[in-house]
């Protein structure tokens, strides 16, 4: 199959997830109309026009008789986010005069839900904008998912097979489309309570809005160029300390808690995991704080229990900077970034569960070589116990995304440090691109908008690759530079 035949194959069901996103992307523009910011109209209108319109023709390509193969699918998923960013990024450029550059980065950030800004004085953007991003980190927390909707009811995929090559959702219900109606439902009822429960902090009802849709997709945009320093308002994290959670919980969990009426929470996994990483990391930093750092015991307890959840949950909001740290802290800090949170969920990072099976696979591989080749030792993954064969697959394939991460942050890094010799540390530059290739956007203060056109543009396509778990731009390359007949499944 040719690359022309292999883009015609996926362009229909590309086309449809563009229309089905320019309605949601019209929202921008009643928030212009609300704020009497009629200069604004026209830009956020583009969005939602380029969209359309590029989906409109994308539609009319004949598709060809050609059974739909996994890789359209991949292609399509690695696509809709570049497509998405380009076409985002012009409201920024036509409404407050940014590069484009810089805007394409802001949009990618959005999207992807990394929530680090080019935008210097976020304080003096228009209303329109600062919500503009927030709604693109609050669909990017399940954009995914809407289109995996679309994709599994217009081809003859099977959904456990694209879930799992996609590995941004885990199945709960046997039907691809059902499950997506369900987590939106999750989704919706999530970030209700959220403004609720944030509102409680006294801050305004539009910053309490902008925080929990950028809090429940654990995004990490604010409305303040300070970002939540600004509010100094202790009790303000508090209240976000549990958003951030429920954003990196599998969403499974809700839905067995109130369909099935099971209370799984601390019989899950990765729940498990996931606090107990949260507790681990809070008592490391702590530790490091007073003793290193020599901050009060209000302090470090403050920061450090705040940037431990920050940090494993992937939203990246920061009451301070870890620039200010001492290395070992950052490393630290830099450690949950890159497990992140849980598969099925909106958080970043190679996911809680790709770590637990990782870790269970060395330890089985460890015990199998003391032990005869005749005995059996199962291995199990939640409470399945899997085959041989089955296992060494399993972990093969986990692995080797661990390591595919690993390698795109150190060529990242860098390529960055060539980029920008001026770079104070090496420590600081491999923080920075660990949060942008986990989608956390926690800074050192190293990616701002005074990096080389270079620089941005390998972050652009870090945050990126780590959205899409890398198989599918993999996938996405070797479609356009390579004939893909060797891709059919």
């Amino acid at each position: 199959m040719g690359r022309l035949e292999h883009f015609s194959a996926a362009a229909e069901d590309l086309g449809n997830v563009l229309r089905y996103i320019s309605f949601a992307t019209v929202v921008p523009v009643f928030v212009s109309v609300y704020y009497q910011e009629w200069d604004m109209v026209a830009p956020m209108l583009t969005v939602p026009l380029l969209l359309f319109l590029i989906g409109t023709v994308f539609i009319t390509i004949p598709k060809g008789d050609k059974e739909p193969q996994l890789s359209h699918a991949l292609c399509s998923v690695a696509c809709i986010w570049i497509i998405c960013a380009a076409v985002s990024a012009v409201p920024f450029t036509l409404g407050i005069d940014m590069p484009y550059l810089d805007a394409v980065f802001e949009a990618m950030s959005g999207w992807t839900d990394t929530g680090i800004s080019m935008i210097d004085d976020v304080d003096a953007v228009p209303y329109t904008i600062l919500f503009w991003r927030s709604l693109m980190e609050w669909l990017g927390g399940l954009g995914i998912v809407a289109f995996t909707v679309v994709m599994l009811s217009r081809t003859s995929l099977n959904p456990s097979r694209f879930y799992r090559s996609e590995g941004r959702s885990e199945a709960f219900v046997p039907s691809a489309t059902r499950q997506g109606i369900e987590m939106w439902k999750i989704y919706l009822v999530l970030t209700a309570a959220s403004i609720l429960l944030i509102l409680l902090s006294g801050i305004p009802v539009w910053d309490a809005v902008n925080i929990a849709l950028t809090a429940i997709s654990t995004g990490g945009f604010t409305v303040h160029s300070a970002g939540l320093a600004y509010y100094d308002n202790p009790i303000l994290e508090m209240l976000i300390i549990p958003v951030m959670i429920a954003g990196a919980l599998p969403f499974k969990i809700y839905y067995l808690m109130y369909y099935k009426r099971k209370v799984s929470l601390f019989r899950d996994e990765e729940s498990i995991l996931l606090f107990t990483l949260l507790l681990l990391g809070f008592m490391i930093i702590l530790f490091d704080l007073l003793f290193l750092s020599r901050m009060d015991i209000y302090d470090s307890v403050r920061y450090s229990i705040f940037m431990a959840v920050s940090g494993i949950t992937s939203t990246g909001f920061q009451t301070t900077s870890p620039g200010l740290w001492a290395p070992v802290t950052i490393l630290v800090l830099g450690v949950l970034m890159f497990i992140g949170g849980s598969s099925g969920s909106t958080a970043g990072g190679i996911k809680l569960s790709r770590a637990s099976i990782a870790y269970s696979g060395i330890v089985w591989w460890l015990k199998r070589s003391f032990k005869s080749q005749n005995v059996i030792i199962p291995f199990r993954i939640g409470n399945k116990t899997i085959s041989k064969n089955d296992a060494e697959l399993e972990i093969s394939k986990h692995m080797l995304i661990i390591f595919l991460y690993i390698f795109v942050i150190f060529i990242s890094a860098i390529l960055i440090m060539h980029f920008e010799p001026m770079a104070s540390d090496s420590s600081d530059v491999l923080f920075d691109v660990i949060s942008a290739t986990c989608n956390n956007g926690m800074v050192t203060g190293i990616i701002n908008n005074e990096l080389t056109p270079l620089s941005k543009i390998v972050l652009i396509l870090a945050m990126w690759i780590g959205r899409l778990e890398i198989i599918p731009v993999i996938v996405f390359f070797m479609s356009i530079f390579k004939e893909v007949d060797g891709l059919r499944k």
